[in-house]
């Protein structure tokens, strides 16, 4: 039997929807329910479901992030959105991330049945996603750009016929983006690949995959290589001495600042300032 969860901060809608439907009819059991979207995460990496009913607005999450997070890790799952409001360029961006039907609240009995035949119906057809090139950098931006020419552009391309490599999906492309912006924002602190992977509401380990596939790089290589440009515009700019500007990068160490900084641009800082 396919299994289903429902995601919802209203207790009605839960047990409305868990009992109101005849899942038996469509093979389909329901294995858990959860009150807000972060529970709803961790249902889901618990379950594996097959099949997902949402809210999408919720207090503790963005709906898109999680719709994004639980497609980019769980592909094949199918996503129905539940929500009380008419938002139609939300509703157009949750479809591109791979979310099946998106449905107003209250919803209709034919409607939820119709999207429970839908889903069970790609389901039992095995579908494959389709390559989405995403289009989604908007290079007039001046972070979004950086990030596009630095990390996206001319990054190796990857084996197609490698075990590792992971669909090219809108829902990856919102989730690499989120994940660079996020590091390029706060690359003066003390960043971590948990932290990083916490606000993108996936795993550690499938988001240092996913920036490994779409930058070619590492983590700590990503967030190096902002820091060493953000240290070339303030030694080219400034006057601050070098154990400063490492500082104010995000290097608590002044050797390794120097050591990095050599690896990037095959001079010490110091040398990097007088040219």
């Amino acid at each position: 039997m396919y299994k289903v969860i429902i995601v919802d901060d209203e207790p009605i809608i839960c047990e409305g929807l868990r009992i109101s439907v005849k899942w038996e009819e469509y093979n389909c059991e329901v294995v858990g329910t959860a009150g807000n979207g972060l529970e709803g995460l961790e249902l889901v990496r618990e379950l594996h479901p097959d099949i997902i009913f949402s809210d999408i607005s919720m207090n503790n999450m963005d709906g898109l992030a999680m719709v994004a997070a639980i497609k980019s890790e769980f592909p094949r799952t199918e996503v129905c959105l539940l929500t009380g409001y008419r938002n139609f360029e939300y509703a157009q961006q949750a479809i591109k991330l791979g979310v099946t039907r998106y449905l107003l609240k209250p919803s209709q009995m034919d409607e939820i049945h119709e999207a429970i035949e839908c889903m069970t119906n790609n389901l039992s057809n095995d579908l494959e996603e389709q390559h989405i090139e995403g289009k989604i950098w908007n290079v007039s931006d001046k972070k979004e750009k950086y990030l596009y020419e630095n990390f996206i552009k001319n990054r190796p391309e990857v084996d197609p016929d490698s075990d590792s490599k992971i669909k090219e999906t809108e829902a990856n492309n919102y989730i690499a983006k989120k994940a660079l912006e996020y590091m390029y924002d706060n690359y003066k602190m003390k960043l971590s690949l948990k932290e990083v992977s916490e606000y993108c509401y996936i795993s550690s380990w499938h988001l240092s995959k996913l920036l490994n596939q779409y930058t070619g790089r590492g983590f700590f290589e990503i967030v190096n290589k902002i820091r060493v440009d953000e240290a070339k515009k303030l030694l080219r700019t400034t006057a601050y001495k070098v154990q400063d500007v490492a500082d104010m990068v995000g290097f608590v160490d002044v050797a390794h600042f120097s050591r990095i900084f050599k690896n990037y641009e095959g001079i010490a800082p110091s040398e990097y300032r007088h040219q």
